[in-house]
């Protein structure tokens, strides 16, 4: 049904097989080249290791051939931000990617790029929506996808010279390869396979690679770089032989980063030391623009290098606007996903892992003593989110239930701590006047429910979790699923 295809905080995603067929795909592209209607540009289509996730994007690209749309093609797997990189480097009027980026392997889905690389707005989604319903309705145009190909309707790109070219523009590669370092880099099974290695090989630097290979089952795994996700990852670095661990995502627009000493470091932690890094040694000045689910870390050194911040809700929609809007230095949200000046306004994973290790030379100090300059400089800090997973049958009306309860019966306290802010625009977030805060959403791409905190200890942020969960009504089980 047309009603189940909409876009969440980041595209439209579904099972593949249920809701994510050929034909939803091929409609969601017509709504596409009607969205571009009377557009001489190109427009760019990539995808990641999924299952057929190739084949998924040659309907994409045949539809927008058949409507007159001319199409770069991106031959093989290729990251999401290397996607984007393409839109903007070509001048392309948009991109489509094939991708469900940190979601389970049952899912597949579409992102839509405009043709400044970043994410969509709620206008152009909503757009995308309205014309995907009426090409269900009214059917779509096709041609042969070689009939594409051979009309010069289709051309087939290799993105990845370009896009490792302008990753050198924003890290000193030659720099990083000659700094002996020993760089692990968990792919998870994922389109950033191969790519740590490729721009870091030629000198002293060595690059040991985890799950490099394409398994569309993400052998097990679920493809989110965070700690729980990665236990081979926690193992190497336990073993204290690497100086830095990058993971990456599904579709390597996030990152997850594991210390010398085997510490995950939250992502939380990792915003904060790009802030750091960037305002302290580089000496560089501009906005910073953050989700209202990453750290008040980022605030505090705000203040102390006198920039502003900007607490935006979630989603690189907003992230990426406001970073245009101001020309801001850095943007970030919780769920790891970056993004730098002078480079696309949209989250790119391998950038991020890069910047990371450049970090580490330009302090020469190792990451877990970096760590501790930061907490020297904003105070201890801790973080925890739940994830909380409910069926999928029944879940938005499960979403619009919590909405309606909490907005009728918010907490003015949590833990003992009075409640003295309360932001309701994107789920339910409490500031508290010790300055810590908890936060309580429902996913707009899963049926899920995450509930955050960040206090001074751990002990702090378990017991403002655990009131928030006790007041919604709503506990995570031993499964991970949803307990009343």
């Amino acid at each position: 049904m047309a009603a189940e295809i909409h876009f969440g905080t980041d595209g439209w995603r579904a099972v593949v097989g249920d809701d994510f067929t050929y034909e939803n795909v091929r409609a969601v592209a017509q709504g596409v080249a009607a969205y571009l209607d009377g557009e001489s540009r190109p427009v760019v289509v990539g995808h990641d290791a999924r299952y057929c996730a190739e084949l998924f994007a040659r309907e994409v690209a045949r539809v927008l051939a058949a409507n007159g749309r001319s199409v770069i093609l991106l031959d093989g797997v290729t990251p999401t931000p290397a996607v984007s990189w393409t839109v903007v480097q070509k001048g392309a009027a948009g991109g489509v990617v094939v991708t469900a980026s940190h979601n389970p392997m049952e899912f597949n889905g579409l992102k839509y790029k405009p043709d400044f690389g970043g994410s969509a707005s709620p206008e152009v989604v909503e757009e995308l929506e309205k014309n995907t319903v009426k090409a269900l309705s009214k059917g779509v145009k096709t041609m042969p996808f070689e009939e594409a190909v051979s009309s010069g309707g289709v051309t087939l790109l290799d993105p990845l010279p370009s896009y490792c070219e302008q990753l050198g523009r924003m890290v000193d590669l030659p720099r990083l390869r000659g700094a002996g370092l020993k760089v692990a880099h968990e792919a998870m099974y994922g389109a950033g396979a191969g790519l740590i290695a490729r721009v870091l090989d030629g000198g002293s630097t060595a690059v040991t690679e985890l799950h490099g290979e394409r398994n569309p089952g993400f052998g097990g795994m679920h493809p989110e770089p965070i700690d729980r996700y990665m236990p081979e990852a926690m193992a190497l670095m336990g073993e204290g032989r690497h100086d830095v661990l990058i993971a990456n995502d599904g579709d390597a627009d996030r990152v997850g980063i594991i210390d010398e000493t085997g510490r995950y470091v939250n992502q939380l932690e990792v915003m904060a030391l790009f802030t750091m890094f960037l305002l302290e040694k580089r000496g560089e000045r501009g906005d910073i623009v953050r989700s209202l689910t990453t750290t008040g870390m980022v605030d505090d050194l705000g203040e102390r290098f006198g920039v502003t911040v900007h607490e935006l809700p979630v989603g690189f929609k907003y992230i990426g606007a406001c970073m245009r809007e101001t020309d801001a230095l850095l943007g970030g949200e919780e769920s790891g996903g970056f993004a730098f000046r002078g480079h696309i306004p949209e989250r790119d994973g391998i950038l991020a892992g890069l910047l990371m290790a450049d970090m580490i030379v330009e302090y020469q100090q190792p990451l877990s003593e970096i760590l501790e300059h930061l907490f020297a400089l904003v105070g201890p800090h801790a973080y925890k989110r739940d994830d909380i997973r409910f069926d999928r049958d029944g879940y938005e009306k499960r979403k619009a239930d919590v909405y309606k309860r909490m907005q009728k019966d918010a907490p003015k306290e949590l833990a003992g701590e009075e409640v003295i802010r309360t932001r309701t625009d994107d789920g339910f977030k409490f500031y508290l006047e010790d300055g810590s805060w908890a936060l309580m959403r429902m996913s707009g791409t899963e049926p899920l429910m995450r509930v955050y905190s960040e206090a001074a200890t751990p002990a702090r942020v378990d017991a403002l979790i655990g009131a928030l969960e006790q007041h919604v009504g709503v506990r995570v089980g031993p499964d991970g699923t949803a307990r009343e």
